[in-house]
Parts: structure tokens; C-alpha cells; sequence
């Protein structure tokens, strides 16, 4: 007996030294969060993410005694380690009590880098957080790409079932007045880190937005390419109306809930330099008046506006009091702005909806070449124009030969794409001796949003 407890101390480890298959995360923002790593042989190595899931978290996030796992990430989301890889394969059914338990692994054999180093984020009820929402993507606080913050990292929501009731709820709960739009298809950039919702289901009647039906934390069926957007009426939202494209119109102002017009009294290039940045196209070109984009109705809430032309909203720009302009519809202003690169419109159809699709690159529109043009290439051009689904990607210049440059050639798109130019194409300007009897056009349902009408 005492010799059995003689060789027990001898190979018994000291308090505080790791033990061997001991897992701890590293480089995260908080205990329950980070980068998998395993004690083996003596040395701290970390886990390839081939066949990383939830149910590898899961186990992991048991063996480091925090809550239920949330996130399986790989790719070294919370940075790259040092020493060995290992293990590689993990084929865990997530009730293993530890991480060594799961098959599919020899210790030290793999194919992989540190690049794919993989990690966990585990609920972590000693550091608990309240959920936060935050607007991302967008230059304008009230607009942007939802994130919100749980475990003490920032994700997004999925758009499946996104629409305006729930846009309704998060602009309220941020302060932002009512919704104006709740784009989906990352409108405003693919986020990063975990999609935390996916199909929130609001009332509409709901004081906090985390009040909303959900998924559990986590749970989803969706990639980046399908963040959830919001677009809320802010400080003071503009629109361009009834102009040839996004980017040219007749300037009207949301306030007190109702859209209105900007009288054309001391309009010029600076004031329409603000709605141009405010409205994300770029510098302005023109600040016509006389009503050039047709009469608008309702209110004229602004007049006589003396920007600098660097303000964030017309808001902010010195003007006499909201609606005391006795200006007619005659004096509507607008703006004609010289859109972002890569911008797409419609042109030479019967409305802005369907056209020949046209693209800005080098501060010249040019047109598409249509010989491998399809409808998932409409589709991408239908909702980078705002102009619901993709009907028809007709070619061989449906509506008229453009001029200019032929932009793009060989085109092929998923659907999935955010802009067009993200699609597979040849290089700008490359466009394989494409002329314009062969221009792409593409015709949308025309389902507008709100921000557009």
C-alpha cells in the first residue's frame, strides 16, 4: 500500500500544471471565447478547422466548464497560434466529455496551416453582457447592417423573414424614428464573426428589439451574403425621386413622418454635394432647379439652404425654419450626382426598372456585354438597382446600343453576388470584341422600396 501511494504522488501533476488533453481558448475576448487549443506531449497546439462544428464547440465548450457553445468558427477568427497543430478530422457527436474522445484524429497529423486554426465562443454566464445592436457599413448612424452583440462579439442577422415590421422595432429601439426600408442580400457589406438571429419575427408592437421571436443564439441556415439590413428615417432622410437613375432626381426630406419637397431658392452645387454623399452617390454634378426632374407634391419643407457642402445631411445645413418656404411646386430642386464605381442603371427602357444595364468605371457609363448574360446576372443587377427580382436578361441590345466603352465581358454571376462587378468577368474594358448590337439589358419586376418611391 504504501508503495502504490508512493508511485501515485510521484506521477500525480503539480496544482496549476496543464494536464495532458487539458483544452483552454486563447486570444479571445473573454474566457469562454477564442482559439481551441489542446495540451499534448507537453506543448499547447491548436485544432485544424476541417470538419470544425458545433458539436466540436460544444464538447470543448463543456471540457472549459462555460455555457452551452454558440459559434464553431475557423479560418483563426480569433488569430493565428504558435507550436504544433494537433489534431485535424475531429468527428465529434458533441456528448464526448472531452475533446480527445471525438474519432477521425491522430495526434499531430494534418493538412493545414495555422490560417485555419479553429475556435469556439461559448455562453459565459461569470461575464454576463446584455445584448447590444449596432448599425454597421453605412456612413449614416441610422443605416446599416445589423449587428448585434452577444458572448461579447458582434454578429449579424440573417435576412430569412427580414421585413419592415422588424425594421420597424430595431429603428425604434435605437432612436432612429420609423423604418424607411429593410434591405437584405448584405446590402450594406457582409459582415464578419457569427450570425447570431436568423428568422426574427417582430409584432411590430415591440418596445426592445430583443423582445422579437428568433432562433435560438446561433442557430441559422445562412451565409454572409444574406446580412439583414435597416434603413431608418434618421436626422433628416432624403431620396432622389423620379430621376433617369439612383443617382439624379428630385430632392424630398422626411419630417414629422412626411416626405416633402426642397425649394430651388439659393440651390446650388454645394447643397447638392450633401445629398449626394447622404444618398451614397458620390460628387454632385448639377444642382438643377425649375422642377427639371417634373413637380412633386406634398409639403416644401425646405428653402434657402446654405451649405458648406462637407455636412453629413442636409440637416445640418443652416436654413429658416422646416416649412416656412412659400415656394411653389415649380421651384422643386434636384440633383444629378456622378454615382460610386462600379454603379449600375437601367437605361433606355420604358422605366428605371428595365434597360439596357449600364456600369460607372472611370467616370464613363459603358455597357455589358451579353453573349454569356443570364438571369442570375439580372438578378444581381435587379437588386443592386433596388428593383425587386429578375423577370428577363434579354441581349443583343434589347433596348438600344449603348456608346461609350463596353465595360464588362464574359460575365458570369451565382446570383449571389452583392454588386455586378463582383461577378466573374474579364477584366474592365476587356471585352473579347463585343460591340453594342450586343449590349445586356435586364427587366425587373419592379417591386420599389420605400426609400425609392
Amino acid at each position: 500500500l504504501s508503495l502504490f501511494r508512493a508511485l501515485t504522488c510521484a506521477h500525480s501533476v503539480p496544482p496549476g500544471e496543464p494536464q495532458e488533453g487539458q483544452v483552454r481558448l486563447a486570444g479571445g475576448p473573454h474566457r469562454c471565447a477564442g482559439r481551441v487549443e489542446v495540451f499534448h506531449a507537453g506543448r499547447w497546439g491548436t485544432v485544424c478547422d476541417d470538419t470544425w462544428d458545433l458539436a466540436a464547440a460544444r464538447v470543448t465548450c463543456r471540457q472549459v466548464r462555460c455555457g452551452p457553445a454558440l459559434w464553431a468558427p475557423g479560418a483563426a477568427q480569433f488569430g493565428e497560434g504558435a507550436g504544433p497543430i494537433w489534431l485535424d478530422g475531429l468527428r465529434c457527436n458533441g456528448s464526448e466529455a472531452h475533446l480527445a474522445e471525438c474519432a477521425g484524429h491522430t495526434w499531430g497529423e494534418h493538412r493545414c496551416n495555422h490560417a485555419e486554426d479553429a475556435g469556439a465562443a461559448c455562453a459565459d454566464s461569470s461575464v454576463p453582457a446584455p445584448p447590444q445592436v449596432r448599425l454597421s457599413g453605412a456612413p449614416d448612424r441610422c443605416a446599416g447592417r445589423v449587428e448585434v452583440l452577444r458572448a461579447h462579439l458582434w454578429g449579424t442577422v440573417c435576412d430569412d423573414t427580414w421585413g419592415l415590421r422588424q425594421a420597424q422595432v430595431l429603428c425604434a429601439h435605437l432612436g432612429c424614428g420609423p423604418a424607411l426600408e429593410a434591405p437584405g442580400a448584405a446590402r450594406y457589406g457582409r459582415g464578419a464573426g457569427p450570425i447570431w438571429l436568423d428568422d426574427v419575427t417582430c409584432t411590430g408592437e415591440e418596445l426592445d428589439f430583443f423582445r422579437c421571436g428568433h432562433r435560438a443564439w446561433g442557430e441559422h441556415n445562412c451565409h454572409h451574403g444574406e446580412d439583414a439590413g435597416v434603413i431608418c428615417a434618421g436626422e433628416c432622410a432624403v431620396r432622389l425621386a423620379a430621376g433617369p437613375h439612383l443617382c439624379a432626381g428630385r430632392v424630398e426630406v422626411l419630417h414629422e413622418g412626411r416626405w416633402g419637397r426642397v425649394c430651388d431658392l439659393g440651390w446650388d452645387l454645394s447643397d447638392a454635394q450633401v445629398v449626394c454623399r447622404q444618398v451614397g452617390c458620390g460628387r454632385a454634378l448639377s444642382a438643377p432647379g425649375g422642377a427639371r426632374f417634373g413637380r412633386g407634391s406634398g409639403q416644401v419643407w425646405l428653402s434657402d439652404l446654405t451649405c458648406a457642402g462637407s455636412e453629413r445631411h442636409l440637416g445640418q445645413c443652416p436654413a429658416p425654419a422646416w416649412g416656412s418656404s412659400t415656394c411653389g411646386h415649380e421651384q422643386d430642386a434636384a440633383v444629378e450626382c456622378a454615382g460610386e464605381h462600379g454603379q449600375v442603371r437601367l437605361a433606355g427602357g420604358p422605366h428605371r426598372c428595365a434597360g439596357r444595364v449600364e456600369l460607372l468605371h472611370l467616370g464613363r457609363w459603358g455597357s455589358v456585354c451579353g453573349r454569356t448574360w443570364d438571369l442570375a446576372a439580372a438578378q444581381v443587377t435587379c437588386r443592386q438597382v433596388r428593383c425587386g427580382p429578375a423577370l428577363a436578361a434579354p441581349g443583343r441590345a434589347r433596348f438600344g446600343p449603348g456608346e461609350g466603352p463596353v465595360w464588362l465581358g464574359q460575365v458570369r454571376c451565382t446570383g449571389e453576388e452583392l454588386t455586378l462587378d463582383r461577378c466573374e468577368r474579364r477584366p474592365w474594358g476587356e471585352s473579347g470584341g463585343c460591340g453594342h448590337e450586343e449590349d445586356a439589358a435586364a427587366v425587373c419586376e419592379g417591386q420599389l422600396s420605400t426609400w425609392d418611391r
